[in-house]
Order: C-alpha cells, then structure tokens, then sequence
C-alpha cells in the first residue's frame, strides 16, 4: 500500500483530493493542514493539524510518516496579497518548497506540486511546458522559484501547472471565480468584469485527478492542466450566467487598464494540453463542459 501525504488538504484542491483518494484502498492517506479538518468525514485517513510554515514540526511529522508520494497544494494564490506581503508569500510558496524536497531527498519520495500559468507574460497565449517563462509578478516569480527548486533537485517530482481553479467542497475558506460570479447573479448585483485578459479556467476535480494520475502512472515531469478552450474572463462570466440560468445583463465589461490592481496579470494565457492528454490521458473539456458538470454536481 502507498503512503501518501497531502499539504494543504483543507482548501479546495486538497478537500477534492480526499474525495478522491479515500475511494481507493491502495493508498493510505496523510492530510496536513491547519486547525481542525475541514473535511466531512473524519475516518479512513490521518489528519495532522500542522502549520507548514513550522518547518520542525512538519519535517518530525514527515518522516514520522515516510510518504511515498507527497502532494503539495498549499500557496499562497492571491496575486495582489503576493505583491504586497512578499515575506509571507516566500514562506509558503518558495520556502515550503525548498523544505519539501529536501524530505523528499531524504526519504526518496516523489514530490507532485502545483504551479501557475501566472509564470509565463501572455504576450503568446496556449503556453506548452517546454516554453519560456517570464512572470510579471510577485506571486509569478515564486511560483517560478519554486519549479526551479524541484528542476535542480535530484527527486521525482511532477509540476502541474493550472488556470483560475474553481469548484466547490464541504466548508469553504474562500470563494472562486465561477461562485463569486453565481453568488452576485442571483443577487440581480451589478458586476464589472475584464474583457481583455484570457484565460482557460480549471475545474477543481480534473487538477484533483490529475494529481491522482500522476501517482497512478508515476508520471514525472510538467504538465499543464486546464480546460481547452481560451476565453476572456468576461466570457467566462457570460458562460457561468448561461449555464446557470441567470441574467447576465449584471454583467459590464471593463478594461484591465480601468482596475489599477498591485500586481500585473498576464493579459493572454492558456496552455497546450497534447502532453497532457498523451500521457495523462486526461479528457480535458470546454469550460462550458466543466461547468456544466460542475452544475450537476451542487444541485
């Protein structure tokens, strides 16, 4: 049996995780995070309250442990926070990181962590792996640093990078894109999207299996997680009014210019999903798909 432990198992992508992994026996599972599980079920898994940023604690609980695998999906994710407390933003995107790997030498553990489509500039768009990155801001550098990390380490690690996650667990510490836009909606509120800038938006449950595909197929190396049509992020609010039934007259388009945001974001993204798909095999789908299956999920 597999011993796995996952960092960071209380957010959206860790909870969606234990969804996964509890309905497999192979694996015995390890969820760290902080403060009591937010999980609803409480059995069938170890939860260990941790703060990862106490490196002590973490590495006694670690190599207590002795994982095989280790899924590493704490960050710190707002972009503007990132830019402003760039201290805190080192500690868990970077540090962490850096800390992760060096129990992943030790134990000879393989290291599957997540990463961003905020390393790249978006002057191209439909970025594969092998391309350049060139982040624009604070939270894109130490994302960047941290895949530097694993590229000079000697371990097996696996790199997904993904867009704009969304979906919805147990108990929430905070919202998404898709619920943010659903939430204003169906309170008929007045809301101002970007109409220039693209993005190819990720459904939690498909970066949850790729994660859980990785480990299946011992799969090393980046690969980029996405849905796979580019849209702009006022598009995208215009799909979630569709597909939810909603009015989207509420709906104004604005200008990144208008938004005077800390950070710069990446004006077009999205990824080329072939090796994904090639060695994954991974379906990955439209938003409009994805949302429509996300529908069906909460309702």
């Amino acid at each position: 049996m597999k011993k796995i432990v996952i960092t960071g198992s209380n957010g959206l992508l860790g909870q969606s995780l234990l969804d996964l992994f509890l309905g497999d026996k192979t694996y015995q599972i390890v969820a760290l995070s902080r403060g009591e599980s937010r999980y609803p079920i409480k059995d069938g898994y170890d939860y260990v309250d941790c703060d990862l940023t106490d490196f002590e604690k973490l590495q006694e609980i670690v190599l207590e442990k002795q994982p095989d695998y280790i899924i590493n999906t704490a960050a710190m994710t707002n972009v503007d926070a990132c830019e402003e407390y760039r201290e805190e933003c080192d500690e868990i995107n970077v540090q962490l990181v850096e800390y992760l790997t060096s129990l992943s030498e030790k134990m000879n553990s393989h290291l599957i962590h997540i990463s961003t489509d905020f390393i790249f500039d978006g002057k191209e768009g439909f970025y594969k792996e092998t391309d350049q990155p060139n982040p624009l801001s604070y939270y894109g550098v130490s994302k960047l640093k941290s895949e530097q990390i694993l590229e000079k380490s000697s371990i097996n690690f696996t790199i997904l990078r993904t867009i704009l996650v969304y979906g919805k667990v147990h108990d929430m510490s905070r919202s998404n894109i898709v619920l943010w836009v659903r939430k204003m909606l169906l309170g008929e509120k007045e809301i101002t999207i970007v109409d220039d800038q693209f993005r190819m938006p990720t459904y939690v449950k498909d970066l949850a299996l790729a994660c859980k595909t990785s480990v299946d197929k011992n799969a090393k190396g980046v690969f980029n997680v996405s849905s796979n049509t580019l849209l702009s992020v006022y598009e995208i609010a215009q799909q979630i009014a569709e597909v939810f039934e909603l009015e989207a007259k509420y709906i104004k388009p604005i200008s990144t210019s208008v938004l005077n945001q800390r950070a710069i974001r990446p004006s077009k993204t999205g990824f080329n999903l072939n090796k994904t798909q090639e060695v994954l095999s991974l379906e990955l789908k439209s938003f409009k798909e994805d949302l429509q299956r996300f529908k069906e999920d909460i309702t």
